[in-house]
């Protein structure tokens, strides 16, 4: 199995609040409705190859057309691959695209041979995902997850939603199971 095209399929980015950060979003583009909002613990985490602390982030999903968009605020302190890009005038920033992978350690390892390093590690549904800092070829890191059921059920239930109730404020819970 080829690792080759990595295609990436979301774009994610950092904001001081969520709460401002999507209403913002709602009222400069029209995006809504929003999907998530709790706080997440992104635990066994390996932070540039050594044991870190977790990290904790609020974050939502909501789509535009084919992309989806993930907001995320950072509510933890640990070193982190979200740390390395948070600005200090603490303005918006976009922190990374993210790709699904058949083959998760063999696109990872494929990218770090390219030069991009790992910086966060983390399990997930059992499995692991990670940001590469591929900041020197695109600006943003690249977060590579595997093909995991439960984020393909949090991306189409972003889509449904867009598209049943498009433009719509606010952020409302996942209705998924994870």
């Amino acid at each position: 199995m080829s690792v080759l095209p990595v295609t990436l399929v979301q774009t994610a980015y950092l904001v001081p609040n969520l709460e401002e950060g999507c209403a913002a979003l709602n009222r400069a583009y029209g995006w809504g409705p929003f999907l998530g909002g709790t706080e997440g613990v992104l635990a066994d985490h390996t932070y540039r190859g050594e044991p870190a602390a977790p990290i904790r982030i609020r974050g939502v999903f909501v789509q535009t057309g084919e992309i989806n968009v993930e907001v995320i605020e950072v509510v933890s302190d640990a070193p982190s691959a979200f740390h390395d890009m948070l600005r200090a005038d603490g303005q918006p920033v976009l922190h990374h695209c993210a790709t699904f992978a058949e083959d998760y350690e063999g696109t990872r390892d494929h990218l770090v041979a390219q030069g991009y390093p790992v910086v966060s590690e983390f399990g997930f549904a059992g499995r692991r995902i990670c940001y590469l800092d591929t900041r020197p070829l695109l600006g943003f890191m690249t977060e590579v997850y595997p093909d995991l059921p439960i984020i393909r059920a949090m991306y189409a239930e972003a889509r449904e939603a867009a598209a049943a109730r498009p433009g719509e404020s606010g952020i409302a819970p996942f209705t998924t199971s994870r």
